[in-house]
């Protein structure tokens, strides 16, 4: 989900927000480059984790209510968490034969071999290709509330969402046919502080609504609803990609674990209230995108509009990795404009016919993001240090794979009729 998400690639199976603007690349030698210290890791990690999803939060628990989504943020935070430091653990065990594990393909190469990488890209390549959907439902549903403009149908494809999309596509495409996009890698910092900027602005307005006219809210929601609340929490903690870059250049490794949980839980902390009160401010009013409930005014069209322009630039950079292995795979490696083109028009043609912002989220969080985050995590530590554990360790690895595996089954399912049913209305 950081509105920056800048990436290495998914060759280097970076994830949603790539480190490399704070990290030096690994592998130079530490004396000329020097570590991360355990500020900077935190720092890295927040830049890594808090994105768009972030957005959703609210509407999500006007489904879940608001103390059924704070549990459910709780718990989707620990467990990711938790299956970050099953691939630290991991690589920390196979560091010996395996001296040059750098990232989760690395991994997943060195447990299962090329069938282990191929399933980290695969799922990695997804998540970016998914994020960069989610970006341009955001962008077009945003212009779309503050400019209304006349749509000649309502077909999906000349919605006026879809007609903004239209528009920006001439510019994606020349963008992302830059070969190298170091000098959009600096955009990831500079959206992650817009980002905070944008949250503070919405807060404020959340105080200020709920203070003017308190609305009706509920604690809990119905049992359905928690599926789709855990899709959405899942995709706003996506960050699985870089934990093993960001260990491997922390200077405290024996201390990377607290500061890892200590982000992990500020983060928890911020999602939590900034849910909560987007929420209780606007109550069943509360929209997809929590920037749209905002009031008429300079800021909050300055505030939505620099996030969207964020979006915009960032897009190229959460491509690349998709462009990498796909033309290792359908290319020699060789650059091929045509072939990014017609991803980038993939890209598009799905933004236009989802029509919640949210909704997509859930439908993201609950397939690739439980897969990415849970599902393999476990299984490789159960192939790493399956052979000693005791039953406990055992049972532990076997069940967070089959509960993985059933969420994204039936959060899937659950994710895709929200999606019918807001197409239909």
């Amino acid at each position: 989900m950081g509105f920056g998400m800048g990436n290495n690639g998914a060759s280097s199976s970076s994830s949603r927000l790539d480190p490399a603007p704070l990290l030096p690349h690994h592998g130079v030698a530490s004396a000329e480059i020097g570590l991360s210290s355990q500020p900077k890791t935190f720092a890295n990690v927040f830049i890594a984790v808090v994105g768009a999803g972030v957005l959703g939060l609210p509407y999500t628990f006007s489904h879940t209510g608001w103390a059924a989504g704070s549990l459910l943020l709780s718990a989707v935070a620990g467990l990711t968490f938790y299956c970050m430091m099953l691939l630290v653990a991991c690589r920390r065990r196979l560091a010996d034969e395996h001296p040059k594990i750098a990232s989760f393909g690395d991994l997943g190469d060195a447990v299962f071999g090329a069938h282990g990488r191929f399933a980290v890209d695969v799922m990695l390549v997804l998540s970016q290709v998914s994020f960069c959907v989610g970006y341009l439902i955001f962008i077009s549903n945003t212009l779309a509330h503050l400019y209304p403009i006349f749509a000649p149908s309502s077909s999906a494809l000349l919605s006026p969402k879809a007609l903004f999309i239209w528009a920006m596509l001439p510019f994606q495409l020349g963008l992302n046919s830059i070969k190298t996009l170091t000098l959009l890698a600096p955009l990831s910092i500079f959206a992650d502080v817009v980002d905070l900027g944008a949250m503070g602005v919405v807060l404020g307005q959340d105080v200020a609504a709920w203070l003017a006219k308190p609305p009706p809210v509920v604690a809990f929601g119905g049992p359905g609803a928690l599926l789709y609340g855990l899709g959405v929490s899942v995709y706003a903690f996506e960050g699985i990609g870089m934990v093993l870059p960001l260990e491997a250049e922390a200077a405290n490794k024996k201390k990377f674990g607290v500061t890892l949980g200590l982000s992990m839980a500020f983060i928890g902390v911020m999602y939590g209230l900034f849910g909560v009160m987007g929420y209780v401010a606007f109550g069943d009013a509360t929209r997809d995108i929590i920037t749209t409930n905002l009031g008429a005014g300079w800021l909050s069209a300055a505030v939505q509009l620099g996030l969207c322009i964020n979006l915009f630039f960032t897009m190229p950079v959460m491509m690349n990795p998709v462009y990498e292995v796909a033309e290792r795979l359908l290319h020699g490696k060789r650059y091929c404009w045509w072939l990014r083109w017609l991803l980038v028009a993939v890209v598009g043609l799905s933004a236009m016919y989802v029509p919640n912002f949210t909704d997509f989220l859930a439908l993201v969080g609950s397939s690739v993001c439980v897969l990415l985050g849970f599902v393999l995590p476990a299984s490789f530590h159960l192939k790493v240090f399956g052979a000693e554990m005791a039953w406990p360790g055992v049972l532990s690895d076997v069940l967070l794979v089959v509960l993985g595996l059933a969420l994204a089954v039936f959060g899937t399912y659950t994710s895709l009729l929200q999606i019918f049913h807001s197409s239909s209305v």
